[in-house]
């Protein structure tokens, strides 16, 4: 291989890489409206199965719903976007009435890691009053990407 062939394949590689990093960072934080279909899927037959709504309840995050919304996180314990994650759905909530945050360790809660197929951390999911999953995050969350998406999923 001439040395000219060689530079034009690291660049592209290094090319490729570049578009592949812009892509993962572009969808860290943003939400990501769940159909009812994609809903189903957590569940099993949505005419025999509760479960297919993909609702939760307090029973099944060891804590209370807010009225409006709650951001359900799944975090892992050596997780750095995830303790920036945690920080800035907590103060949203501390905020907000009517929102709860609930952060759960994905190595103690496998069936909602199986269920809801997460593939990070942190993932988000959001939950409206009724617990029902409405949105998903995955990656670090900034302030105004969960005041926005409060706002899409769960409107006041």
């Amino acid at each position: 291989m001439s040395p000219a062939a060689r530079v034009a394949l690291v660049v592209l590689v290094l090319g490729l890489a570049a578009a592949l990093g812009s892509v993962w960072r572009s969808r860290n934080g943003r939400l990501r409206p769940v159909a009812p279909a994609v809903l189903a899927a957590a569940g099993a037959d949505p005419a025999h199965d509760e479960t297919a709504t993909a609702r939760l309840s307090p029973d099944d995050l060891g804590a209370a719903l807010g009225t409006r919304a709650t951001f359900l996180q799944l975090s892992s314990e050596v997780c750095t976007p995830c303790r920036r994650t945690h920080a800035v759905l907590s103060a949203v909530a501390a905020e907000r009435h009517d929102v709860s945050h609930v952060d759960l360790d994905v190595a103690e809660h496998l069936d909602l890691v199986r269920r809801f197929d997460v593939m990070r951390t942190p993932t988000i999911l959001l939950l409206d009053g009724s617990g029902a999953v409405v949105g998903r995050m995955s990656g670090a969350t900034d302030r105004r990407q969960a005041l926005d998406a409060l706002d899409a999923a769960c409107p006041a």
